[in-house]
């Protein structure tokens, strides 16, 4: 698998991410080794988790995915780039979240304690912290990356102009700056082409989009009516928020016509979406989830196999309408 450079900066990273946020909950430990052995005897060596994964599971099992991660890399720690997250809450008392320093301190300790590795790749805050001022955190990222805890730092779930003040205060204040943002991105949701996008190729940002299969939805396994069980759509908290995202009539039908697309041109709907998504220069590494080892196999097909224009250009004009919308990360 060809490796691009992330941003600005000198690394390089995979074509495609490996995401585990189904890691310990949708998927036991056995069958996400299974999933990080396929893609990284694929050549998918950038993994991204977070402190707060797995998503959908109970809070007392928040922190396993880094776990699992952490006992599947040891031997390998130096043949993988290492990406996690922290800001949703991971304890009880109202400091255990957000992006202070209190809690970024925290959360890197306890990150590294479970991945069993002395240094992050890549860190991230997950989404925007509202309460905090973007100075604190940028600050304790500043000296995390001048411990070596850290190598870079990140951003997620973030709007255009979250991410411009954010670079902005970065240079005033002479401290490191967000090298990437890992946003929502698929043919089902394409606001972030209006702004973040523009902005990200504009300043050398990287971009690491989740969800570029919407869910599961684009992999075209999911029926009209109610909700696949043991799916995204059905599993714990995030089973709402996931439904809210993709399931509606009007989706449905558009994943109607491209299977029909995808099948004029000889691949799955899963390839077809994740070609999409690459063929757009401002992506980086998009980042592909599985709950079985075999579903990495159409993601990783569409690497060695650019979408032809054309065919870019109908499922452009054919989602037009999800590019437009509030602004919504």
């Amino acid at each position: 698998m060809h490796h691009v450079q992330f941003g600005k900066t000198g690394l390089q990273v995979s074509q495609l991410c490996l995401g585990t946020m189904t890691f310990g909950y949708q998927c036991d430990e056995k069958t996400s080794k299974e999933i990080l052995d396929t893609a990284f005897d694929a050549g998918i060596d950038f993994i991204d988790t977070a402190d707060v994964y797995p998503v959908g599971a109970p809070p007392k099992d928040f922190g396993a995915t880094e776990e699992i991660v952490g006992r599947w890399m040891k031997g390998r720690r130096d043949q993988v780039i290492l990406a996690t997250k922290c800001f949703f809450p991971t304890g009880p008392k109202p400091w255990d979240s957000g992006n202070s320093r209190q809690n970024v301190m925290r959360a890197i300790d306890a990150s590294l304690r479970r991945l069993g590795t002395d240094h992050i790749d890549l860190y991230q805050i997950h989404a925007w912290d509202h309460h905090t001022p973007i100075d604190e955190t940028l600050s304790a990222m500043d000296d995390l990356v001048r411990s070596g805890k850290v190598r870079y730092i990140g951003c997620s779930n973030v709007l255009a102009y979250q991410l411009a003040r954010s670079l902005g205060r970065s240079e005033v204040l002479n401290l490191h700056k967000f090298v990437s943002v890992q946003p929502r991105y698929n043919l089902l949701f394409r606001q972030n082409e209006r702004e973040l996008l523009p902005l990200c190729a504009d300043e050398g940002i990287a971009v690491i989009p989740y969800n570029p299969l919407a869910g599961g939805l684009l992999t075209g396994k999911h029926s009209r009516g109610n909700p696949t069980e043991g799916t995204r759509f059905t599993l714990g908290f995030a089973a709402e928020r996931y439904q809210d995202r993709y399931w509606n009539e009007r989706m449905f039908d558009v994943v109607d016509v491209m299977k029909d697309i995808a099948d004029e041109t000889g691949v799955s709907l899963a390839t077809l979406s994740v070609q999409w998504v690459l063929a757009n220069a401002a992506i980086t590494s998009p980042i592909i989830g599985a709950s079985r080892a075999e579903q990495l196999h159409d993601a990783i097909a569409a690497t060695t196999s650019p979408i032809d224009l054309e065919v870019k250009g109908r499922l452009d004009s054919l989602t037009s309408e999800f590019r437009h919308g509030d602004a919504v990360v």
